[in-house]
């Protein structure tokens, strides 16, 4: 049966066919759900949707149909959090556009679980934070200790927030509306609209962040924003304008690049 599915995932044009082969036909022992699960993935549908999760790292994050399946390229932003995070004292992360929450998660498991107080209680609040109800409802299950929230970008968050955040992180839709067409399938014709489209250049997302981030966070507090190499340049413009300290990380092993701004001690929120 192996060989078979092999064979049929290599003629759909799947390259990592026999990893795929072995995923599917370890996902149900059930013969007739198995052959389901290859004909769909045949037909396009992808991997993850048919697993229902997606490999982050070294966590597990559950994703349903429509829902943004999170990137490799992401770990660098997570990693820079966790960086940042070790810099510090106890501290509260957001994650806006979070999608699965794949960056909240990884924090939980390699971060928030090692940085307990003396009375065993979490230093790191994780908050996180979609527009797409889909997303959330994934979220909220892939960070069960975390304040998972629907809105749009800062809109949901308590008042009481403002001023105090110490991590932003932020894979906001970069990709720019016209260029949404040349996207591999999976993504293009599967993943929501609202977790891709940037608008014309990519960035509106991202400018929105800027213009309102200064109010959210704490003095000292950084925001981490996944962008594009191309756009790199551009993208750090927009925090700079907004007054904060930036520079641009680059990783060629994950092929990540992301936006690194801080609010210096002494500045006064930009833009409230």
């Amino acid at each position: 049966m192996r060989d078979d599915v092999i064979a049929r995932l290599r003629a759909a044009g799947c390259v990592f066919a026999e990893e795929e082969a072995d995923l599917l036909l370890a996902a149900t022992g059930d013969e007739a759900a198995r052959e389901d699960l290859v004909r769909r993935r045949v037909a396009g549908d992808p991997l993850e949707y048919l697993l229902g999760w997606a490999a982050f790292d070294d966590v597990r994050v559950h994703v349903r149909a429509g829902v943004f399946v999170p990137r490799r390229r992401t770990l660098l932003l997570a990693r820079l959090a966790a960086d940042t995070l070790g810099a510090t004292g106890p501290a509260t992360v957001l994650e806006l556009c979070c999608g699965a929450a794949a960056v909240t998660a990884w924090l939980a498991r390699h971060v928030a679980a090692d940085t307990r107080g003396d009375t065993g209680e979490r230093r790191i609040r994780l908050i996180a934070a979609d527009i797409d109800p889909d997303a959330v409802a994934c979220a909220r299950r892939n960070a069960p200790d975390a304040l998972v929230l629907a809105g749009d970008l800062f809109d949901p968050l308590p008042p009481d927030l403002a001023g105090t955040v110490d991590v932003v992180v932020a894979n906001a839709p970069y990709v720019p509306t016209d260029a949404i067409g040349s996207m591999p399938s999976e993504a293009r014709d599967h993943e929501h609209r609202v977790a891709l489209d940037g608008g014309p250049d990519g960035l509106d997302v991202q400018r929105r962040i800027a213009a309102d981030v200064g109010r959210w966070l704490a003095p000292g507090g950084t925001v981490i924003v996944e962008t594009s190499a191309g756009q790199a340049t551009t993208s750090a413009r927009l925090f700079a304008d907004a007054g904060l300290a930036t520079r641009i990380v680059r990783d060629e092993q994950t092929d990540g690049t992301v936006v690194v701004a801080r609010r210096e001690p002494g500045a006064a929120a930009e833009r409230a």
